[in-house]
């Protein structure tokens, strides 16, 4: 390591007790040189190397924008679905089973949409006939609210 920059690492990876990724921070010489650097935690810094990591983060930045408007695009999309969901009744259109979080999956599915019914937020399972405001969490904290018409099969 050089002398100016004795014990200045640029972070590659969060870690909990330093800093963020692409933070300049001041270690001991030796924890840099036998742990974070070996592990590739961290590089040196040097002017190189900072500009390299600034490089970095702007391509990171830009793909997380790109990433961000895609995952936009797609709630905009899914909050114009409206999906019908065909269940049996009964007597009094008392409902046979229940509408659940795979159901919902299984019809966006059927539109196109490749959702995992983990991302389904559905406290619990529908058990009425009605129209109901599913959400959807996306990507990068975005919801969308699918509607869900549950008709008589």
């Amino acid at each position: 390591m050089s002398k100016d920059a004795r014990g200045q690492v640029i972070l590659r990876k969060k870690i909990e007790s330093l800093g963020e990724v692409g933070d300049v921070v001041r270690v001991k010489p030796g924890y840099a040189r036998n742990f974070l650097i070996p592990r590739g935690f961290a590089v040196e810094a040097t002017p190189g190397n900072v500009r390299m990591v600034e490089a970095q983060k702007e391509q990171e930045d830009t793909r997380e924008a790109k990433a961000l408007a895609d995952v936009e695009k797609t709630a905009k999309k899914l909050e114009g679905i409206k999906l019908s969901a065909p269940v049996q009744v009964g007597e009094e259109d008392k409902v046979f089973g229940s509408v659940t979080a795979m159901t919902v999956a299984e019809l966006l599915q059927n539109e196109g949409y490749e959702i995992d019914k983990k991302h389904i937020v559905l406290p619990e399972p529908i058990k009425a006939l009605g129209v109901y405001d599913v959400p959807v969490k996306l990507d990068h904290d975005v919801e969308a609210m699918v509607k869900v018409y549950v008709i008589k099969e």
